[in-house]
């Protein structure tokens, strides 16, 4: 078993910066992918960003691509999302998965390619 915890969710303004953080504990190999989806109320979830450990590669959704970058602190299991220039239609419970090996385009954009979910962390763009 992985267990996720998101942090770093808030309330912040339109073009404010916000900086998000996942860690991973239990059962972490060192071969995996990791990726943020997010969640707005009456919306189905979504992709936003995903980093694959043992070749560090990043894929985005073209809604974020050039705002947000996604890094990755491989001894600590840990995944960023810096997020810049912040919308308001950024708003949403920003959600970390997880699977052992490592995912490609297009799967790494299926939320149901990953076996393991952290409980959210909510971001709120007010304009």
């Amino acid at each position: 078993q992985v267990q996720l915890v998101e942090a770093g969710g808030r309330l912040v303004q339109a073009g404010d910066s916000l900086r998000l953080s996942c860690a991973a504990s239990g059962r972490t190999g060192s071969y995996y992918s990791m990726a943020w989806f997010r969640q707005a109320p009456g919306k189905e979830r979504e992709f936003v960003a995903t980093i694959t450990y043992g070749g560090g590669s990043t894929y985005y959704a073209d809604s974020v691509k050039g705002r947000f970058t996604v890094s990755g602190d491989n001894a600590r299991s840990t995944m960023y999302l810096q997020m810049n220039s912040l919308k308001p239609d950024d708003t949403a419970l920003y959600y970390c998965a997880y699977q052992i090996g490592r995912l490609s385009p297009p799967y790494t954009n299926y939320a149901m390619r990953y076996a393991y979910w952290g409980q959210g962390t909510q971001v709120t763009v007010s304009s």
